[in-house]
């Protein structure tokens, strides 16, 4: 049994969902559908529900247009016979979101859980329109079984109920499971959350690695991995295979491809990701699985995370350094902030850098941790530099190429783009490199150029 998890894209219009309906119909097997919301309704909903919330009676014809929208892809993929219930079902969610934006509009408030609530209506919609599209299918709820729990004001799945409750709900026989992507509850009240934007890959690879599927596919609108965003490298070309770190270190610093945190779930259970393209299902993706040939020097792909923050704190020498970057690390991994160690030999000290979004936080988290120190040592305060994207070149065997790093820097460099920090040799897989914003397309065409053309 296989996994497959078509994106907003994917099930956007009636002729994309027409390419879906050809692909799930065509697998002899059974097989677990997870579907993202239809393509933009997630930001229409969220732009809604603000609307309503300012008392703007705009937010009424946005909900008219969301309406439309769904009826209009019902009438153009559903079979006749089956319209009439799956318009009757939409109907009822609709209606239901209605009365929502109503109460949000008297209230004139948008509390964080009635937002969670209202975006959770575009998968709920999207799996009925696929689950009528679909030949003998059956459409489960996940918020049965995707569970959350809080974390530093963060909803984060709890992988082990969660497991337990999906092995539950498919313990039975079914050909064509569609599941909504993205949606979950709260493992201790029950209210509507989510797994963030993403979130529908991180449904399927949970499903996947509880059920020990043999494959989990992300149907996307891209052939797969590419060697750099082809919007700006024109050249870039697919990859055909990589291994599971390298597909998470190509996604965590900015390719746009998996949401990151559906690589674990599979790459515990060593389960094989195929990615695909809805628009071309004859192209033969990217496969990521753990078989890469760690003596092989290859490299994968150069990808840009724009919107960093450089933070440098005991600038000089202390004695106590190894003392304080540990107490800087775990303070920010505490808190769930994703740190990226960088050297930067000019400032000296502990840098680090993390995604502008968490900047703030970060800052708190270190003043808070050094606030006892920071009278007696003054270079405990962090100095922090924004506007920053870091550029990062993947692949395998890069320790064996120990001059790599250095000439980046200096081609770079010599196109008179100042590289504040960087990291070379602590990982065999990555080399980043923490640029200005302005620069950061120029510093792609180079790089790209210099390593893979």
């Amino acid at each position: 049994m296989k996994v497959l998890k078509f994106g907003g894209t994917s099930v956007g219009t009636v002729e994309s969902l027409a390419n879906v309906k050809q692909i799930v119909e065509a697998i002899p097997e059974s097989a677990i559908i997870v579907v993202s919301a239809l393509g933009g309704i997630t930001d229409r909903l969220i732009n809604t529900a603000r609307l309503a919330a300012a008392d703007d009676a705009a937010y009424r014809e946005e909900m008219e247009a969301i309406s439309s929208r769904h009826f209009n892809v019902i009438s153009g993929i559903v079979a006749e016979n089956r319209r009439a219930e799956v318009i009757s079902k939409v109907a009822h969610l609709l209606n239901d979101l209605k009365r929502i934006f109503e109460g949000i509009s008297l209230i004139r408030h948008l509390p964080s859980q009635t937002l969670d609530l209202v975006v959770s209506f575009g998968e709920r919609m999207s799996s009925v329109i696929v689950a009528g599209m679909i030949e003998d299918s059956t459409l489960f709820n996940s918020l049965d079984f995707i569970k959350t729990e809080e974390w530093f004001g963060k909803n984060i799945a709890d992988q082990q109920l969660t497991s337990s409750l999906i092995r539950d709900a498919f313990s039975g026989s079914f050909n064509k499971a569609i599941v909504p992507g993205f949606i979950s509850t709260d493992r201790n009240n029950g209210t509507i959350t989510n797994l963030g934007r993403g979130g529908s890959d991180f449904t399927a690879a949970l499903i996947a690695a509880a059920l020990d599927a043999e494959l989990l596919e992300i149907w996307t609108d891209v052939d797969g991995f590419m060697t750099a965003d082809p919007r700006l490298i024109p050249n870039a070309t697919v990859v055909d295979m990589m291994s599971f770190v390298e597909s998470m270190e190509l996604c965590t610093y900015g390719a746009k491809v998996i949401y990151p945190p559906t690589i674990y779930p599979v790459f515990h259970k060593n389960i094989p990701i195929k990615i695909l393209n809805t628009f071309h299902p004859s192209a033969p993706g990217t496969l990521i699985t753990d078989s890469a040939n760690e003596n092989e020097f290859s490299i994968k792909g150069v990808s840009i995370l724009r919107g960093t923050s450089l933070f440098t704190i005991a600038q000089g020498s202390l004695e106590n350094m190894p003392e304080i970057e540990s107490r800087t690390f775990n303070s920010l991994s505490r808190r769930g902030i994703k740190v990226y160690p960088v050297a930067s030999p000019e400032r000296g000290g502990i840098n680090f850098a993390v995604p502008a979004d968490d900047r703030h936080i970060a800052l708190n988290v270190i003043l808070s941790e050094f606030a006892p120190d920071l009278q007696a040592t003054p270079s405990l305060q962090p100095v922090v530099e924004d506007n920053l994207s870091t550029l990062a070149v993947v692949g395998s065997g890069l320790k064996s190429q120990p001059r790599l790093g250095a000439r980046i820097r200096h081609s770079m460099m010599r196109a008179g783009i100042s590289v504040k920090a960087f990291s070379e040799g602590t990982s065999d897989s990555t080399l980043s490199f923490m640029i200005d914003c302005g620069a950061a397309n120029d510093a792609l065409r180079i790089v790209h150029e210099l390593v893979v053309e």
